[in-house]
Parts: structure tokens; sequence; C-alpha cells
């Protein structure tokens, strides 16, 4: 074998997953808690949001809208973090638990639930963080009349999710999957002394029953590590 065949299977080898975001931020918690649960190495490159620069044209490059995270693998770059869980669950599917499904009734069931928590659940729980958490921690003040409505609307949200709760143990069916994943960093905030919501989720015996086993899972726990570091 040449050199210069062992110099590229090396640096093969090392090459990391790269991360473009803050630890502790809600989308890219969600990636982190993919690659965890995969037993992916990767690397946090940390983008201060406070300073904003997630809006700087450097970042602006690869990621247009200013959000984070996104993501460098080798020469291929993604963002948007539910597409960046759905390409490394399917990347490393053989690794660790299955989290796209099997069959195409379970993975139509992941997406569906995928679906309901970014157009029913996600929107409602960072406009409730952004009142009470985000806003104030910048020294304004949030609109508690509507963190109100935000959370009457919620609560319905919730009791859908009761429902499906009473007969299936995860979201999506039996196994946890990106289903239960995806929403693991917003009811982290939700349910945080600073937002004062932990009882959405406490009063709802089968919510709280789902919450309390995918937050006790090694990967979520090692995350939460890194996060309050």
């Amino acid at each position: 074998m040449s050199r210069d065949i062992i110099k590229q299977e090396y640096s093969f080898r090392k090459m990391v997953i790269k991360v473009y975001g803050s630890v502790r931020a809600a989308c890219p918690q969600r990636v982190m808690a993919c690659l965890i649960e995969k037993g992916v190495e990767f690397e946090i490159v940390h983008i201060d949001l406070d300073l904003g620069e997630h809006k700087k044209s450097e970042f602006l490059v690869r990621q247009p809208f200013g959000q984070v995270p996104a993501i460098e693998d080798g020469d291929f770059q993604l963002f948007e973090s539910r597409a960046i869980v759905r390409y490394y669950a399917a990347k490393y599917a053989d690794r660790g638990p299955n989290l796209i499904g099997t069959t195409l009734e379970e993975k139509a069931l992941i997406d569906q639930w995928l679906e309901v928590e970014a157009h029913n659940f996600n929107d409602l729980v960072y406009n409730i963080v952004l009142q009470l958490i985000i806003l104030p921690r910048m020294g304004q003040r949030g609109d508690l009349a509507l963190v109100h409505s935000l959370e009457q609307k919620l609560e319905k949200v919730l009791n859908v999710y009761e429902e499906r709760l009473s007969k299936s143990s995860y979201l999506a069916g039996d196994s946890f999957t990106l289903a239960d994943l995806s929403h693991m960093p917003a009811i982290r905030y939700l349910t945080s002394e600073a937002a004062g919501m932990g009882h959405l989720i406490k009063d709802k015996k089968n919510v709280n029953a789902w919450w309390e086993k995918i937050s006790s899972r090694p990967a979520w726990k090692k995350l939460i590590s890194l996060a309050d570091c």
C-alpha cells in the first residue's frame, strides 16, 4: 500500500462531522441528540447567537436563512435540523437504535408525527419560550397575554398526544424514533424552571410517562451534560 493511500485512509478515518450552532439551542440539540444516539463522533462549532453570528455573511454561506444548525460532513453540507436528523438516522441505520422504522407504515407514522411536531407543537413552544426566557434575558418584557393564549392552544395539542400515548409507548409505535427525539429539546425548555410550564406535561399521565421515559435515555443525559457545562 502506497504512502499516499495510507494518508488518504487516515484522513478519512479522522474526518469528523461539524455541527454549527450553540449547544444550548434547541434545534442544534435535536441534531446532537441524534448523533449521540447513533454513536457518531462530531465537533460543535460554536455560533454565538447573542452576538448575532448566525446572521453574519460567513455563516449565511452555510445557512442562507441565518438559523442554526448547519452541518458539514466532509464535502457535504446541510441545514434544517429535521432534514439533518433524517439524513443521519438513515446514513447510520446500522448503528444504535432504529430511529426511522422498518416498514413503509412505520416510516409513514414517524413522518406524520415529525410533521405534527414541526407544525402543531414546535411553534407554540418556541413562542412561549421566546416570551418567558429569551426576551427577558435580552432585557425586554415578554407578552404574558400572548403566553396565556399560546398555553391554551398547546394544551389542546397535548390532549391529542395524551390520547395517542394511551395507545402506544411512543408517538409512532412501540419504539423510540425520530418522532420522539424531535420533541425533546423543546420540552426541555418548556419544563424548565425559567419557563415554569412543566404542568403542561406533568398534568397529563401518558405524556408525562412518555417524557420521563425518553428524557432518561443515556444519549439525552449525555447531551444535557454538554449543554449544562
